[in-house]
């Protein structure tokens, strides 16, 4: 019996999966391609005519400096948006319930919502990859730093789109955690520069800021160099993505605002 709870959980785990997939490849030229020409448009645009008059940061091109930063922006806001957007559309249309009702356990559920935010990340982030490394030159030095840092980055925001998807009450309400959030803290994180260069109290404020550590973090698994430390910054992520990544979880488990 407990064989058959469970094969039919993870058909159903399956299924919600495959719907999240399906759901941004269907519209891939909006939720895929779109962020992958804008990110392109601002390497081309900073990289290349700032180039003449910013040459080198921390002796790295200023065109490969900023690459890592902005593969994460486009990478963190594609995770966050696509959740958000997901489970508040399907709270609004009550196929939430269709989920919480089908033959699946609250972890299977979480699971299968997060997944459709970290592909479309991660098919950005791979997209603006392919485009960036041959324009730039960008190395990637250290990717078994890289790929952890982005594995915790795209937790934490697939689950904090979870949760504000969960929460919010109105469309607006998740674009504006994202229009007034997470876009200024990614551009103060150090995206387009490097923080170490930045006077006091600025210097110390933005090791406040998160997203600092991710950016970090993530441009030491391309450079191998980065302007904090990189055991530090994965640790920093790591801290803040399990407790979100839990967070969401409880919210299923417990079917606080997912049940009428």
């Amino acid at each position: 019996m407990s064989q058959t709870v469970s094969l039919t959980g993870n058909r159903g785990l399956l299924w919600l999966a495959r719907r999240e997939t399906l759901r941004v490849w269907k519209l891939w030229t909006q939720t895929v391609l779109a962020p992958i020409v804008a990110s392109s448009l601002f390497i081309v645009v900073f990289g290349f005519s700032l180039s003449g008059r910013i040459r080198h940061i921390d002796g790295f091109p200023y065109r490969e400096f900023i690459v890592p930063g902005l593969i994460t922006m486009a990478m963190v806001q594609a995770a966050y948006s696509n959740n958000s957007s997901s489970v508040f559309q399907a709270r609004s249309d009550r196929y939430i319930n269709d989920v919480l009702s089908a033959p699946m356990r609250s972890w299977q559920m979480n699971l299968g919502y997060n997944i459709g935010g970290v592909l479309r990340a991660l098919a950005i982030g791979a997209g603006l990859a392919a485009v960036a490394v041959p324009i730039t030159g960008v190395p990637v030095r250290e990717p078994l730093v890289l790929v952890p840092a982005v594995a915790f980055g795209l937790m934490l925001f697939s689950a904090l789109g979870t949760i504000v998807g969960i929460y919010a009450e109105t469309f607006d309400h998740h674009t504006f955690v994202n229009n007034i959030v997470i876009l200024p803290l990614v551009f103060v994180g150090g995206v387009f520069y490097s923080v170490s260069r930045l006077p006091s109290p600025w210097h110390e404020l933005s090791h406040v800021n998160p997203i600092f550590y991710l950016v970090s973090a993530v441009r030491y698994g391309f450079l191998g160099t980065a302007d904090a430390s990189v055991a530090l910054s994965v640790g920093v992520t790591a801290a803040l993505a399990i407790p979100a990544y839990l967070w969401a979880q409880w919210l299923f488990t417990s079917g606080r605002k997912l049940k009428a």
